[in-house]
């Protein structure tokens, strides 16, 4: 098991009340097990940032309690501290989670040799497989090259979720870095592209309501190398997609659409809304298709 195949972030599933619902959370999570290759917990879909330390620490307790053993489970540790996300991942661990999933400290905005040395020092303190989370529109600081070449001397930094969202920064990863690092797809509208530049990994919101679309997807392309029927799946696929990633409202829709998945799990935690009933229509008629083919 690895970071290899399609990992679902997990949503976090909130009551009517805006409390976890722990429940939910490990219903949703045994779903899913056997139609992805792994499981997130504690990632942007699931609103890590809108949960206390408390409440992520939980989250990893009830996914790895209820799936540890059954697939592959990575957790999410990202925070503005070194010292908070050390803590994360040391309840990750204890947990029994798999991996780590790692950004840059979020608003703090470190100089590259600081960021060298946070990340450095997460994996002495804890020492587990690491994927990297590139995504500098959200943390404001980009992965660059020279940190990267430095990780992957280490032999804890495996893979990167690449985000930035950059065709070209895809193509340089994809000819730089081939032999050294299992690119993920963290840009969900430009999968197909991954794929046709050797990503093995993709980490996809929308797999939380449509597990089996993702996963034919990438089989077809990523294992098989057909990339003619490829596209006639990334055709169907690539409306939803692009509102998901293009729209502005990304967890709002996936919640949604696990909802007309059959799987209810709450509105997101303010300062997040919902979605208008005319954005609830556009999208049931773009999933619901795709549904009855799951």
């Amino acid at each position: 098991m690895s970071f290899e195949g399609v990992h679902t972030p997990l949503v976090t599933p909130f009551k009517a009340d805006g409390e976890i619902n722990h429940d939910l959370l490990a219903k949703h999570a045994t779903d899913l097990v056997g139609r992805v290759a792994g499981l997130g917990v504690g990632g942007t879909t699931g609103e890590y940032y809108a949960l206390s330390y408390e409440e992520r620490v939980q989250t990893f307790n009830t996914v790895a309690e209820a799936v540890g053993g059954k697939t592959y489970l990575t957790a999410g540790i990202n925070a503005t501290t070194t010292r908070e996300v050390i803590r994360l991942g040391q309840e990750a661990k204890r947990a029994g989670m798999s991996a780590l999933l790692v950004a840059a400290p979020y608003y703090a905005q470190p100089t590259q040799g600081e960021l060298l040395n946070h990340l450095l020092k997460v994996d002495d303190s804890l020492d587990m497989p690491i994927m990297l989370y590139n995504f500098p529109a959200r943390t404001g600081t980009a992965i660059s090259d020279e940190v990267l070449e430095v990780l992957l001397e280490r032999p804890n930094f495996i893979a990167m979720k690449e985000s930035t969202g950059d065709v070209s920064h895809l193509h340089h990863l994809a000819t730089h870095f081939r032999d050294k690092l299992v690119l993920s797809c963290g840009m969900d509208d430009q999968a197909l592209e991954f794929f046709a530049w050797g990503a093995k990994s993709w980490v996809g919101g929308a797999s939380n309501f449509l597990p089996e679309a993702h996963t034919e997807l990438f089989d077809t392309c990523a294992k098989r190398g057909d990339f003619e029927t490829g596209r006639k799946l990334m055709t169907r696929l690539l409306p939803v997609l692009e509102l998901l990633e293009r729209s502005g409202k990304f967890i709002q829709y996936v919640r949604y659409g696990c909802e007309l998945a059959g799987k209810p799990v709450g509105v997101a935690r303010e300062p997040l809304g919902t979605l208008t009933e005319e954005e609830c229509q556009a999208f049931a008629k773009l999933v619901k298709p795709l549904l009855r083919n799951e």
